[in-house]
Formats: C-alpha cells, structure tokens, sequence
C-alpha cells in the first residue's frame, strides 16, 4: 500500500502530541533510585560544518543533540529533550525530569560535561546565606548550595586515537557513604556507570530513522525530529517487551495447543516495571488511548 508523505507529515505531528500527552498522564509521581544522564549527537538538515553565518545564528539548523535521563531499574525515560550542547538544555532535561518524580532525589550519574553539574544545583539546590567575612564591608548575598540527599558522580574517560584508554569516576555532590550506600541498594548497579543509559542511546538510534548515523534519513526540521522521537519513545516504553525486564512463570505454560514448547517467561515492558500499567500494550490501544483531561490528574 502506497503512503503520500504529505499524509505522512501531517499525521505525525498529531501522533506525537497524542503520544507526549499520554506520557505526561503516566510519567508522574516517578520514585527513581537512580538516574544517568547522557547526550546524543544528530544534525538536523545539514551538519554544523556546512551552515553559512546567517544560519549559525538563528541555531535552529545543524548540530542537534538529544539529552536523556535514563533509569537503570525500570529501563525507563523519564524525561528527554532536543537542543544544543549547552547549559540551557541541560537544564531543561533536569527540570522535566523533577517535573516527572515525586520530589525525591535519586543518585546521578554522567559522564563530565561540566553543564550537568550547574544544571543540577540550579534544578535542585537550596538557597542560602554565607556567613559574614568579617565586621565590615556587605553581607554576602544568596547562592545556591548542593541539598545533603544529593549525590551526583561522574565517569571520567580518557581517549587516545578515538578510543577509550582508562576510565576514572569523581565524586561531584555528596559523600563517598551515600554512593556506597547508593550502589549497595541498586540491584542493577555495583559501579559509578553511565552503560544504562549509553546502551539506551543504541536503541534510540534503532528505533528512529532520523537518528540513524550516515543515512539520508535525517530530520529537515527539528519540529519533526521531536514529534517522531516522541513517537519512538512512546512506542518504546509500553509497547516493545524489554528482555532484561522480563520476569520468570512459577508454572510454564504450554502452547500452540500444548503441543509447542511452553512458555516459561512473561514479557515485562518499560512502563510495566515501573507500575505505571500492568499489561504490554498493542500499537492501536496507544494510538487511542483517550488521555483524562488535566484536572482530573491530581
């Protein structure tokens, strides 16, 4: 069956806000323990390399990247963004996210892009008073300081012709008591590490066209780029059995009528894991899902 892509290119922007609606309605309250934060790079359509001064300034087209907050446990997105590699993206991706959980603090982890750590502080940090140096002169004025719940470490890498030769990690916020104690309460983590999240980039890159690296597939607008990843990531959460989430039947059940080998395990989703449904849902019952209007969320 033949598609216009005109049919195409109306549809998605209306299937990526029915999408991001429906992960608004689910993605609250989150209780995360722990959350790595990392970036993907794309262009939007041509590279950086190619753009004349005039569209260098406008920042709309060229390098674009996807920052994502990623949750080892439950395997789920909580909060993503689409911008450039700055302070400000940053600190988008980190308000969505504290937007989306339920006011507590999980243990961050990234790689050492400094605008993480400003970001975190500005999202999450309390404002204070330092005390007076001295009897003269003014008094100091309020800055923002790291909360005591939080804890934030990096991975450190240090490449050599393109690869990595050693890595490190650095304590940033907190205590080394809390990412012991952090890492002692993960069932999925026993080292500071940002794999979760690097492995979540590959399936990002699998589930989206645009994302992919030297194809001719990529977004022409960046309206377009988010309206598919949003999509994907919807797709992602509650359609798509996550294999590392998948949980063992206390009694095999048999198929094709007890003639086929039994099935001995049950597919586990996403938004299974972290309780926001308790079923793997099919593509159509995404599509319709009627989202409840806002005033009956809370």
């Amino acid at each position: 069956m033949r598609v216009d892509k005109d049919t195409v290119n109306h549809w998605l922007p209306v299937l990526g806000q029915h999408c991001q609606g429906v992960m608004n309605y689910f993605f609250r309250n989150l209780h995360l323990h722990e959350c790595q934060l990392d970036e993907l790079w794309t262009f939007i359509h041509k590279k950086e390399g190619h753009l004349t001064p005039l569209e260098k300034l406008a920042e709309v087209y060229g390098d674009a990247w996807v920052w994502i907050a990623f949750s080892p446990v439950y395997k789920v997105v909580p909060a993503w963004v689409v911008g450039k590699r700055t302070l400000r993206s940053a600190r988008r991706l980190l308000f969505r996210l504290k937007s989306a959980t339920d006011g507590s603090i999980p243990f961050f982890t990234s790689d050492e892009l400094p605008h993480y750590a400003h970001a975190l502080l500005e999202v999450y940090g309390v404002w204070d008073t330092p005390p007076r140096q001295g009897t003269r002169g003014r008094f100091p004025k309020p800055r923002r300081y790291p909360p005591p719940d939080l804890c934030y470490a990096v991975v450190v890498k240090e490449r050599a012709r393109g690869r990595v030769v050693h890595v490190t990690t650095r304590l940033v916020y907190g205590t080394t008591e809390q990412v012991e104690t952090a890492l002692r309460m993960s069932p999925v983590s026993r080292t500071i590490t940002t794999y979760g999240v690097e492995r979540q980039n590959l399936t990002v890159r699998q589930h989206s066209r645009r994302m992919g690296r030297k194809v001719n597939a990529f977004s022409k607008d960046p309206d377009y780029l988010e309206e598919q990843l949003t999509v994907a990531f919807a797709y992602y959460h509650f359609v798509i059995p996550h294999r590392s989430l998948r949980q063992r039947l206390a009694c095999p059940l048999p198929t094709k009528g007890g003639k086929g080998s039994y099935k001995k395990w049950k597919s586990v989703t996403p938004a299974m894991a972290a309780g926001l449904t308790d079923h793997v849902w099919t593509m159509d019952e995404l599509l319709s899902f009627r989202v409840p209007p806002k005033s009956l969320w809370l």
